[in-house]
């Protein structure tokens, strides 16, 4: 018999994370190792207590689910992200598999198929509920419009990206959620025709959005 599956639940709402570990306690195929309430302690428990798949919501209190699963992959953290929330639009859904989630459910799934979805995700097979699936399909079915120019919250993402803000900051200042921010990163870069910040900042110096780069 193989070792079970060890599990790590991320949300902030205690009865959430209380009846997720009471239902996986009841297969001996899963045990769940640690909880946490937001993206910060999932991060530390991931690093500690190396879980098999993390259990991720994306909106919580302190660390959100997006910011902590790109982290977990800028650190390397060998275990599988399975997203499970209640939202499921392109600006939840999108940042979350770009920031390296290898599945995403809905909180209203069946316990049969989260079961289905922990196991494949401890294998390393992508999940995604019914509803993304289609919307991810939609998205790659419906040709992306020609690239244009910048819109005004799209300037106003590039302006504190070259002025060195990170996302969270970013995020702070425009009253929007850092997923919304990396969204209009994501726009941004697609069109200027880049791939990263330095190089979308880089861009914007040179098409005369952000005015002239400050001498040394």
């Amino acid at each position: 018999m193989s070792d079970p599956i060890k599990l790590l639940i991320a949300d902030d709402h205690p009865v959430v994370r209380d009846g997720l570990s009471s239902m996986f306690a009841r297969d001996p195929e899963f045990t769940v190792v640690g909880e946490a309430a937001d993206g910060a302690e999932a991060i530390r428990l991931a690093e500690a207590l190396g879980p098999d798949v993390i259990l991720m919501d994306l909106r919580m209190a302190g660390m959100d689910g997006v910011t902590a699963i790109a982290e977990l992959t800028r650190r390397g953290v060998p275990a599988r992200v399975l997203v499970l929330t209640t939202y499921d639009t392109d600006s939840h859904v999108l940042p979350a598999i770009e920031a390296g989630a290898t599945g995403y459910l809905l909180k209203d799934a069946p316990r049969d198929e989260l079961l289905r979805a922990v196991r494949a995700a401890a294998r390393g097979e992508a999940t995604l509920s019914p509803s993304v699936a289609a919307r991810l399909m939609s998205r790659l079915r419906t040709p992306a419009p020609p690239a244009g120019p910048l819109s005004r919250r799209e300037l106003e993402v590039l302006r504190l990206v070259a002025a060195g803000n990170t996302n969270r900051e970013a995020a702070a200042r425009l009253f929007i959620t850092e997923a919304t921010v990396k969204t209009h990163l994501l726009n941004i870069y697609a069109k200027l025709g880049v791939n990263d910040r330095a190089a979308a900042v880089a861009e914007g110096y040179d098409r005369g959005l952000l005015g002239a780069p400050e001498r040394p």
